[in-house]
């Protein structure tokens, strides 16, 4: 039967929430508990199904769940005051067993775990997955190793699934093609076992958590300018990790509240790591005057705060370059509130779009069009005509989670509403989502006024 869900405009957004944990951090934080010498507590790790597909991973390889209790995500941990849901017993840096492994739809796991993988003492190794994962390229991470001196096959050579047999791995200095945080992560991971020094060179800054976790666990990582160093390690001891609110799940109601009138909302703990929260910087480019940061502190090398988002009025701007890989998540829900902007907003340097869980620059294009947008698809982005507003309509989601939300959040913001088809694919990120979204549809005021 196929899953349609209609949502509306029941008028101003209002309330607190805190957004589901980070999944791109939980992915890591599972995965390198699991390459740790004995128990690593996870604090905050999120109760989703890419997620849950990493800690099945891990448990194929040889890694134990001594604790396990995700119905206590992250709502009351990204203060890093909460119990932890998980606790790991890992295999060590070189420990992890044969095993055919399902990766689900996590994309995450699937270009990060070979990495690991590839290095170890002996071996083999075949992950596949969903359909979608089917139609993901690995061989930008495929190629990289096999200069490390790894050995992989794939099916038509770039797709999964993707067969790893252990050997052993030398440093390199490698220059990424495209700013991509899963390559670089891969190539760290894969460093941690490597002969001599790897470098990796990136030609804008990506998300840096496979750093900052790595260095807290014992690691040699450093950086110098544009380039991430990694020397081999001998053991990895991460001991406590705090996942903080998904900054791109919070991201879905920092632009509802943006673009709907009248609304004041408050999202805490959100993970703040300037290298994911271009949205804001595109976002303020845009005239959203109505976003206030509290800083909380860090936990792990991670910032975390309190975002407070009201109305503004948007304009249209240019979107690219360095913008891209700091908000490559957000992009369709910047297309979403050009639509709501005046003037044009073009979106460039994105070709990344078309290799995510579906071709967002396809997707995203037909989703708007569909619902009123004046929206042109390019070969590395979008061109939006701002109207104002969005009539409504129906989309589908095409399984594709920030399809699904976006299609919701544009209902919550347009004159007729939208019909979503599967929208159940949001549980792939955030199976809370319709509920918290209700809940600010539904909210009472904040008590202190809207600066």
């Amino acid at each position: 039967m196929t899953d349609r869900t209609h949502f509306r405009s029941l008028g101003a957004l209002r309330g607190a929430l805190r957004a589901p944990a980070d999944k791109s951090i939980s992915h890591r934080a599972a995965m390198i508990a699991a390459m740790g010498e004995g128990e690593t507590d996870v604090v905050g790790y999120l109760d989703a199904a890419d997620t849950r597909s990493t800690l099945v991973a891990i448990q194929a390889v040889g890694a134990r769940l001594l604790h396990e209790d995700l119905s206590a995500d992250a709502r009351g941990a990204a203060d890093g005051l909460g119990a932890p849901n998980l606790r790991i017993a890992g295999v060590g840096l070189r420990g992890a067993r044969p095993a055919a492994i399902d990766v689900g739809n996590a994309g995450t796991l699937l270009r990060l775990l070979p990495g690991w993988l590839a290095g170890q003492p002996e071996g083999a190794w075949t992950l596949d997955g969903d359909e979608s994962i089917r139609r993901r390229p690995v061989d930008r991470v495929a190629d990289p190793l096999r200069l490390m001196g790894a050995r992989l096959t794939a099916r038509e050579e770039r797709l999964p699934p993707l067969e790893i047999e252990a050997a052993p791995l030398h440093g390199i200095a490698y220059e990424l093609p495209v700013a991509s945080a899963q390559v670089k992560s891969c190539l760290l991971f894969a460093a941690l076992l490597a002969a001599g020094e790897t470098r990796v060179v990136e030609p804008l800054p990506t998300r840096d958590h496979s750093e900052r976790m790595l260095a807290a666990a014992g690691a040699a990582v450093r950086r110098e300018g544009d380039t991430v160093v990694v020397a081999p390690a001998e053991r990895l001891e991460p001991g406590r990790i705090v996942v903080p609110a998904d900054f791109s799940s919070a991201a879905f109601f920092v632009v509802a509240a943006t673009i709907v009138p009248g609304s004041d909302i408050l999202l805490h703990g959100v993970g703040l790591n300037p290298t994911r929260t271009g949205l804001l910087t595109i976002l303020e480019r845009m005239g959203a005057a109505a976003i206030e940061i509290t800083p909380k502190g860090e936990e792990g090398g991670e910032p975390i705060g309190d975002i407070r988002v009201g109305h503004s009025e948007l304009v249209g701007c240019e979107v690219g370059g360095a913008d891209v890989p700091l908000a490559i998540d957000e992009l369709p829900l910047v297309a979403l509130a050009a639509c709501f902007a005046e003037g044009t907003t073009t979106i460039r340097d994105a070709a990344e779009l078309r290799r995510k869980e579906s071709d967002r620059i396809a997707t995203v294009t037909d989703a708007l069009r569909a619902l009123g947008g004046k929206v042109e698809a390019t070969a590395d982005g979008m061109v939006i005509e701002g109207t104002g507003g969005l009539r409504g309509g129906a989309i589908d989601s095409h399984g594709d989670h920030r399809i699904a939300m976006l299609g919701a959040i544009a209902g919550a913001a347009s004159r007729e509403g939208v019909e979503v088809t599967d929208m159940a694919a949001a549980a792939v990120s955030y199976p809370a989502f319709e509920s918290d979204l209700v809940s600010l549809q539904h909210g009472p005021p904040l008590r202190d006024p809207v600066h």
